[in-house]
């Protein structure tokens, strides 16, 4: 029997309660003390501790967001607030800390390991920019949310023969806006790592409207810019009608797809399992579907480089190919 605490840590994403339910279903298989830390290191910091049982996570797997509650803490990186952590690991005689979040998470995560405590940590996020595992829990999801308002959008686009412009999340990956076009679809993406430039994109779709397309959808990434900023370039430089639209936190929101939800569950079971192997301070992942582990400080220093097939796949496709 162990004494197994789990987290949530920074942004919220679909799939943390799935994974929650995951972990502690199985440690609850082992016979293990589960032990839920509420608003993610802060909490852990304060003591916000309370048992999870079998009750307590029923029907949590459909809910959006985290039953856990999360929050961003500059406190806890520094040594007095980290000593604060584990001295509450310690009152509870937790065996492990399983860590659900992304980049900024791992890394509170490695702070605690090197404390001397034992973590496993599963990849929650929405960006996708961890690149030690092909897919990260909440991205399918926000890419179908993206998906589904695309849709709508383009309703009103093409009613009032206008482009339109989508700002989605992704600071230094461009994942969702990749996914996003390809699956929209929109004729044009913009990413951190794209080499297409907005006076390029703008000649795109000028050349469009003199064709006689006068709609089309562009998404670009928050890191490669703002919707906004794009829109009034394209209107200075061309006489493209343009509107901008940042679709923000809905993206985060809503019941976690299937893949999601399926992801969850067997990253949740595995890191439970891990820390029964006596491995100590991995990160879990998935890699051509198979689950796989790696040391925590790999995953950290692992970067997310985009798909050049996929992106190119994208070009061939959009109708400024054809």
């Amino acid at each position: 029997m162990k004494k197994i605490g789990i987290l949530t840590s920074g942004g919220d994403t679909p799939g943390m309660n799935a994974a929650v339910r995951a972990v502690v279903r199985m440690g609850l298989n082992y016979n293990d003390a589960m032990l839920g830390i509420y608003h993610g290191y802060q909490g852990l910091m304060e003591g916000h501790v309370q048992p999870l049982t079998n009750d307590g996570v029923h029907g949590i797997t459909q809910r959006g967001g985290t039953i856990l509650r999360t929050a961003r803490s500059e406190i806890f990186r520094t040594p007095a607030g980290c000593a604060k952590a584990m001295d509450i690991i310690h009152a509870y005689e937790m065996d492990a800390v399983i860590v659900i979040g992304g980049d900024g998470s791992y890394r509170g995560a490695k702070l605690l390991s090197e404390h001397g405590a034992n973590v496993m940590c599963l990849p929650g996020t929405i960006d996708n920019d961890l690149g030690y595992t092909d897919f990260t829990i909440g991205f399918d999801t926000a890419v179908n949310n993206v998906m589904g308002e695309m849709d709508k959008i383009l309703d009103t686009m093409r009613s009032h023969d206008r482009v339109g412009v989508i700002e989605v999340m992704g600071r230094n990956c461009g994942d969702i806006a990749l996914w996003s076009a390809m699956t929209g679809p929109a004729d044009i993406v913009l990413t951190p790592e794209s080499p297409l430039e907005w006076s390029e994109a703008a000649r795109m779709l000028m050349q469009s409207k003199l064709k006689g397309h006068k709609t089309c959808l562009v998404v670009i990434a928050e890191g490669a810019g703002h919707a906004a900023d794009f829109a009034k370039f394209v209107e200075e430089t061309t006489d493209v009608e343009i509107r901008p639209v940042v679709l923000g936190y809905i993206q985060r929101g809503g019941a976690p797809s299937a893949a999601d939800r399926m992801l969850a569950a067997r990253l949740g079971a595995r890191a439970v399992d891990l820390i029964h192997e006596e491995q100590r301070n991995r990160a879990v992942g998935i890699r051509d579907n198979h689950i796989i582990d790696v040391p925590l400080d790999e995953a950290i220093e692992s970067k997310q480089n985009q798909d050049e097939a996929l992106y190119n796949l994208h070009l061939k496709l959009n109708r400024f190919n054809l």
